[in-house]
């Protein structure tokens, strides 16, 4: 292997994982970068957000009658939990530290 052909590797923070993901300019690795407050607040307000316009417009009218299914304990909380886990993909997918070859 040549050395242009090699690539560094920076460490995790933690210091025992190669670092995947780079959040406000410090090298994660997967489960640091899924224990990351600042990222894990924006997609909580996004869920927040997000979640409560799909339940007004999904469920609305059957929130609004009074009459409440059983099966609404299962499909609200399932509309807040998907926006949350794709605003984390996207941070995360667009956070992705790229390798890149040693050398001139």
């Amino acid at each position: 292997m040549s050395e242009a052909a090699a690539t560094t590797v920076p460490q995790c923070i933690n210091g025992r994982r190669p670092a995947v993901f780079r959040l406000s300019d410090r090298p994660l690795c997967l489960l640091c970068a899924l224990r990351f407050r600042p990222m894990l607040r924006r997609s909580f307000y996004t869920a927040l957000v997000v979640g409560t316009i799909l339940t007004a417009i999904n469920q609305g009218t059957v929130i609004a009658s009074g009459d409440l299914p059983g099966s609404l304990a299962w499909k609200v909380p399932l509309t807040y939990c998907v926006p949350f886990c794709v605003a984390t993909w996207g941070a995360l997918i667009n956070s992705r530290i790229r390798s890149r070859p040693v050398g001139p």
